[in-house]
C-alpha cells in the first residue's frame, strides 16, 4: 500500500486456453481478473498450461492467484485442494447484495456444476432477484475464481457471457470442467 493508504496495483499478463488473461492485485490480494478477447489461445497438446508473459513485481497473492490458474486449467477437479487468493477488490469486500451473490455462488457451486440464476437467487434467500443475480454476474470482478460460468439460463442454455462476446470461452469451461470430473469424479467440487 502507498503512503496514502491506497494500494499500489502490480499485474500479470498470462496465456491460457481461452486467450490471454490479465490479472491485477496488491499485496492484499487479486482485484481483477480480465479475460482478453480475441488474443491467442495456448492451446497444449499434452496439457492446458497458464503461462506469465508480462510480470511486474508480483505480490505472493497475485502469485497465489498464477498458480491457482495453471491448477485450474491443468486439473480443475484439483483447485478445491489450493488456497483461494485472497480478493480484494472493493465490491468483494463489501456486504453489499452483488458481493453476497458472488460470495454464495463461489462457496457453493463447485467445478463441474452448475446453477440457474434463479436457483442462485433462491440460495441467497430472494428468489424474486433473477435478474439482480444477472447483474451480479456481468459485475463479476474476478471471473474463474468466482464462476460465473457455472449460472445458466433456467433451460439449460448458457445465455450470455462477457456480454455475448465471451459466449464460446463458457462454453469451453464448462466442457473442461464437466471432462475433468467425468474422469475424477471423486475429486469433483461442491454441488447444488
Amino acid at each position: 500500500m502507498s503512503a496514502s493508504g491506497a494500494c499500489v496495483l502490480c499485474a500479470v499478463t498470462l496465456t491460457s486456453p481461452v486467450g490471454e488473461i490479465l490479472l491485477r492485485g496488491c499485496e492484499k490480494g487479486v482485484h481483477t481478473i480480465d479475460i482478453k478477447l480475441n488474443t491467442d489461445k495456448e492451446e497444449s497438446v499434452s496439457c492446458c498450461s497458464v503461462h506469465p508473459v508480462v510480470l511486474s513485481e508480483m505480490s505472493s497473492e497475485l502469485q497465489r492467484c498464477v498458480d491457482w490458474l495453471q491448477c485450474y486449467f491443468m486439473n480443475p477437479e484439483s483447485i478445491s485442494a489450493l488456497p483461494l487468493p485472497a480478493l480484494h477488490h472493493p465490491l468483494m469486500q463489501s456486504d453489499s447484495f452483488k458481493a453476497q451473490v458472488l460470495k454464495t455462488l463461489l462457496k457453493e457451486v463447485g467445478v463441474g456444476k452448475t446453477v440457474s440464476y434463479k436457483q442462485l437467487a433462491e440460495m441467497i434467500g430472494n428468489p424474486n432477484a433473477v435478474r439482480a443475480v444477472g447483474s451480479a454476474m456481468k459485475q463479476n470482478p474476478v471471473p474463474l475464481i468466482v464462476p460465473c460460468h457455472r449460472v445458466l439460463l433456467s433451460s439449460g442454455h448458457t445465455g450470455s457471457y462477457m456480454g455475448g462476446k465471451g459466449d464460446d470461452i463458457k462454453v469451453w469451461l464448462l466442457t473442461h470442467e464437466r471432462k475433468a470430473v467425468e474422469l475424477n469424479p471423486s475429486q469433483s467440487g461442491k454441488s447444488i
